[in-house]
């Protein structure tokens, strides 16, 4: 994607010396743009680390244990399965995946104590680089296995969106957990897409926000709850 003054702040920037597409090549095209998103999210995930302590991106934000170090590991697994092993490309040292029955439940979703911050994200960022070289090296119809069935004989363009949509669920997740450990939002490092605002604006538009709430669960003959503070 060549950026223009009217590109939106969050489409995904083209970082790569990828060549054009040749004209009437949908596939090609196709390709490209899924790769685009793929890396798009990948790096939103891995700045939502940056400048954080060790104890922070490890520990469990939500009463299910969300964290962002577990949602790095968790992804280099499933690139791993998905344009890895599924076709016949195994990534050596993967962390399995407790959904596909190769660890115990959540295994794969947070970081032991021995596991090193920079390891695994040197591990994640080296996936990129097995899932990419498979996505150019097979046509977007080639046949991939992966572990649910019934549905375990799929494309490789099937496969992929997938990738795409698992990868900018878990960076979504990621935002919500920065966002509640030290209040830094953004899609991306050189600046957030939100209003320019001070926090006296936010807390007035939360305030806002939250009446509205209120406003609408009244009218639905809802009880609702005592203000807090």
């Amino acid at each position: 994607m060549t950026r223009t003054d009217d590109t939106p702040d969050d489409a995904p920037e083209d970082t790569e010396d990828t060549p054009e597409d040749a004209p009437g090549d949908p596939a090609g095209s196709t390709r490209r743009d899924l790769g685009l998103y793929l890396r798009d999210a990948r790096e939103a995930l891995l700045w939502k680390l940056e400048g954080l302590s060790e104890y922070d991106v490890r520990r469990p934000v939500t009463p299910t244990g969300t964290n962002l170090l577990g949602l790095v590991k968790h992804l280099t697994g499933a690139e791993a399965a998905y344009l890895g092993s599924a076709f016949g490309r195994p990534f050596p040292g993967a962390p399995g995946l407790w959904v596909a029955g190769a660890a115990e439940p959540n295994a794969d979703l947070w970081a032991r104590p021995d596991e090193g911050r920079d390891h695994l994200v040197a591990e994640y960022r080296r996936v990129w680089a097995h899932s990419d070289a498979t996505v150019a090296a097979l046509p977007l119809d080639a046949p991939g296995t992966v572990p649910w069935p019934p549905h375990s004989r799929l494309p490789l363009g099937r496969i992929l969106l997938h990738l795409v949509a698992e990868t900018q669920r878990h960076a979504g997740q990621a935002d919500l957990v920065r966002e509640l450990l030290d209040g830094a939002t953004g899609l991306r490092r050189n600046g957030a897409v939100l209003p320019a605002a001070d926090a006296a604006w936010w807390a007035a538009h939360r305030a806002r926000v939250e009446e509205a709430a209120r406003t609408a669960a009244r009218a639905a003959g809802e009880d609702v709850p005592a203000r807090r503070g």
